[in-house]
């Protein structure tokens, strides 16, 4: 049997909105392709969808048609710069527990097609800390957290660790600080986060990195185009790049079956037990 390439899959998520998270899942997203990387970006945030609205895109079809064997996955998918592929959101996905047995084979089987030749599947997560966002986070390989210079963004980042850790077991945390006006005040927000979880949490914390305040990062969001496009001298744009350069250094967990098929059959167990309980 043919061995399907592992798909590292990363969760972009946040204790709280307004920290600028689907903005650097996006430009994440096309500097690691701009890397060389096959990536793919799904949203995942079910009420405030945007990652097409910050790439100027319309799709017609969102994920709830291939739950429907409307429209394949390869159909609804957008490609965005760089051969970015992105998966527009749905509220049919939070609901994967609610799916028939076929539904759910048929919603897998999809992922599984989109593994060919993949190598990285961000998921952008709603803000928060809902059942859906931790389900999806529970479901990726990575979590990245992000943070930014107020004290509710550091308080509701640790809530959302906590949370995760003792509740579910997750052990290994990227924290990415954003908007910040120096490499050093990013170093700071971590080293504020880690200090406190590793005084409480049995939880293993590493710096992703810093996204600094940019005023052209501003300008990137009113033309809808990602800033590592429209201005890719820009310090927010270097920034991503160092990041995603950092993101390439991490391992990938394989597993056999395929990566994607595990995020999206963990999905479905999360979403029952959730039901369930």
């Amino acid at each position: 049997m043919k061995q399907v390439k592992p798909v590292r899959v990363i969760a972009i998520t946040s204790g709280k909105g307004g920290v600028g998270k689907t903005n650097l899942a996006v430009n994440l997203g096309v500097s690691l392709a701009k890397s060389g990387r096959k990536v793919a970006l799904l949203d995942a945030d079910m009420g405030l969808a945007n990652v097409d609205i910050l790439l100027g895109m319309h799709p017609k079809f969102n994920i709830s048609h291939v739950l429907k064997g409307q429209k394949t996955l390869a159909e609804i998918t957008e490609v965005g710069p760089e051969g970015l592929l992105v998966i527009p959101a749905s509220s049919g996905l939070q609901h994967m527990s609610e799916l028939n047995n076929i539904e759910q084979a048929a919603i897998v089987h999809a992922f599984s097609d989109l593994n060919q030749g993949l190598d990285v599947l961000i998921v952008d997560t709603a803000a928060g800390i809902s059942g859906s966002v931790v389900n999806f986070a529970r479901a990726c390989q990575e979590v990245m957290v992000v943070v930014c210079d107020e004290p509710t963004s550091l308080t509701d980042a640790y809530a959302f660790i906590k949370l995760l850790n003792r509740d579910y077991g997750l052990f290994q945390f990227h924290i990415l600080a954003n908007m910040v006006q120096s490499p050093q005040q990013g170093q700071s927000l971590f080293n504020k986060l880690n200090k406190v979880t590793d005084r409480y949490l049995d939880v293993a914390l590493s710096y992703a990195g810093a996204i600094p305040f940019d005023e052209y990062l501003r300008k990137s969001v009113q033309k809808q185009t990602a800033v590592v496009e429209a201005f890719p001298h820009s310090k927010s744009a270097q920034a991503f790049k160092a990041v995603a350069q950092r993101v390439n250094t991490w391992p990938v967990r394989a597993q056999s079956g395929g990566q994607l098929e595990f995020f999206v059959e963990r999905m479905i167990q999360y979403e029952t037990q959730e039901n369930a309980a």
